[in-house]
C-alpha cells in the first residue's frame, strides 16, 4: 500500500518538484500540497495522512510549531526537509515530535528513503543535523540534573546517552549487558513519553524539561 504523503512548503516550485519526483514513484500517494504550516496541520487533523513533509519557514504557521500541533492532535509522522540547518529550529523541532531533519539538497532516492524510514516508525536524522545537535550538547551545563522519577542507573544512563555514547559505548562504560542498557532506555521512555535518543538527551541537557 502507498505512504500517504502531505507535503508543505511556501515555495511552489519546491512543492511541484517534490510532488512530480515523488508522485512518479509507486510506493508514495501525494494526498494535498499546501503553502503554510497551518494548512497543513488542517489537512492532517481531517485526512488519513502517513507522513507530513514539512518546510520550516513558513508563513503563517512556520514548521516547527506545525510538527507540535501535528503530533499532539494526529498519529501522523512529520519530517522536516529544509535548507536550513539552523540550530534553533533543529532542537525545537525534534523537542516538538518530528521523526526526521534533513536537508532539502538531498537526492531524491536518499529523500524517498528516509519517508520510509519514518513511516516505519523510526528516526531519522541527517548527520550534519546529528553532527549540531551533538554540539550543542556539548556545551556544559551548570545545573545537575535531579529527579526523583529516575533511578541513579538511569540518570547515568541518560548522562552517557547526551554525551552521545551507544548502547554498546554505554554497557562498557557501565560494566552491564546491552541489554540491560536497553530495559532502562525502554523504561526512561514509558516514564517521560519521550520516542527516540536524541530526546532523552535534550532532556537530560534541559534538567527534565522539553
Amino acid at each position: 500500500m502507498a505512504i500517504k504523503l502531505l507535503i508543505a512548503d511556501d515555495d511552489p516550485i519546491i512543492r511541484e518538484g517534490f510532488k512530480m519526483v515523488l508522485g512518479a514513484d509507486e510506493d508514495f500517494e501525494i494526498l494535498e500540497c499546501v503553502e503554510n504550516g497551518l494548512e497543513a496541520v488542517n489537512y492532517c487533523v481531517n485526512n488519513q495522512v502517513d507522513v507530513a513533509l514539512l518546510d520550516v519557514r513558513m508563513p503563517v504557521m512556520n514548521g516547527v510549531e506545525a510538527v507540535k500541533n501535528i503530533c499532539e492532535k494526529t498519529a501522523v509522522k512529520p519530517l522536516i526537509l529544509t535548507t536550513f540547518d539552523d540550530d534553533e529550529y533543529i532542537m525545537d523541532a525534534v523537542k516538538n515530535g518530528a521523526k526526521g531533519y534533513l536537508l532539502k539538497n538531498n537526492p531524491p532516492e536518499k529523500i524517498k528513503e528516509a519517508i520510509r524510514v519514518v513511516h516505519g516508525g523510526n528516526t531519522i536524522m541527517q548527520d550534519v543535523v546529528l553532527d549540531k545537535i551533538k554540539e550543542i550538547l556539548r556545551t556544559p551545563k551548570p545545573n545537575k540534573f535531579i529527579n526523583d522519577m529516575f533511578s541513579e542507573r538511569e540518570i547515568e544512563i541518560m548522562e552517557l546517552i547526551s554525551k552521545g555514547y551507544s548502547n554498546r559505548d554505554i554497557s562498557k562504560e557501565l560494566y552491564i549487558s546491552e541489554g540491560t542498557v536497553a530495559n532502562y532506555i525502554t523504561s526512561i521512555f514509558n516514564k517521560t513519553g519521550l520516542e527516540h535518543r536524541t530526546q532523552i538527551a535534550i532532556y537530560y541537557i534541559n534538567g527534565g524539561k522539553m
